[in-house]
């Protein structure tokens, strides 16, 4: 069964009086528990698709069902509340805030719900431990390496066990080891804890790691030929 399906997915920007096109008449279907990939040059439109199925923009045409949920017709206060409960994403540079502890980084979330104060703490030290880093919970973030932050914000991402997990160039700024590790939690929480990943990436390698790639160019799929994929895995 497939989780998401966007139909005639069309994005465009306006600049004063010019129209921008992102995304060009996109349809998609990702099944539950898959792991895609998707790539494409700079300016392709991958964070745009990324951030439509996470509810943070809306299409100019189309439609995105998320689950049972129509996400492109929901108003602002039901999208925000539908976001806080079914998506956890991922960012390049981490997001932690540098005055809270990771404990206290991978709670925020926790927040917003009706959890007890013991219950928030169930659920942190579980999500540090599926990232291996219940010894860093009182470690700020100038206190971890690139990578521990980065699994941090992992956690902070899985600590609310969203439907959709949402990876935006999530080993940009790391280095290989770092990056190995990361892209290996990403396929066990896609392989042990079913959990349903999109992953926008540049890098081929970290791009492999998934189920399934996809490409974008110029707002629209397209078919690599074995020379173009080839040539990706040269860069």
């Amino acid at each position: 069964m497939a989780l998401i399906e966007l139909r005639d997915v069309t994005k465009t920007y306006r600049r004063d009086a010019i129209e921008i096109p992102v995304l060009d008449r996109v349809s998609l279907s990702v099944p539950d528990r898959d792991f895609l990939g998707l790539m494409g040059p700079s300016g392709s439109g991958k964070s745009t698709l990324l951030n439509l199925l996470a509810g943070i923009d809306r299409p100019t045409r189309g439609s995105i069902r998320i689950g049972d949920t129509e996400i492109s017709s929901l108003s602002e206060r039901p999208l925000a509340a539908w976001r806080a409960r079914h998506i956890g994403f991922i960012f390049q540079l981490y997001n932690l805030i540098p005055v809270l502890t990771a404990f206290e980084n991978v709670e925020l979330p926790l927040l917003l719900t009706n959890l007890s104060k013991k219950e928030r703490r169930d659920h942190v030290m579980t999500a540090l431990d599926i990232v291996t880093l219940r010894d860093r919970a009182d470690h700020y973030p100038r206190q971890l390496s690139g990578g521990q932050e980065q699994r941090v914000a992992i956690a902070r991402a899985v600590v609310t066990d969203p439907t959709l997990l949402l990876a935006d160039e999530p080993t940009g700024d790391l280095d290989a080891k770092s990056a190995a590790e990361v892209l290996t939690l990403l396929q066990r929480l896609n392989a042990e804890f079913k959990k349903t990943i999109v992953m926008v990436t540049h890098d081929p390698h970290a791009a492999e790691r998934a189920g399934r790639i996809l490409h974008l160019e110029k707002g629209s799929f397209v078919e690599q030929t074995g020379a173009q994929q080839g040539a990706l895995a040269e860069r």
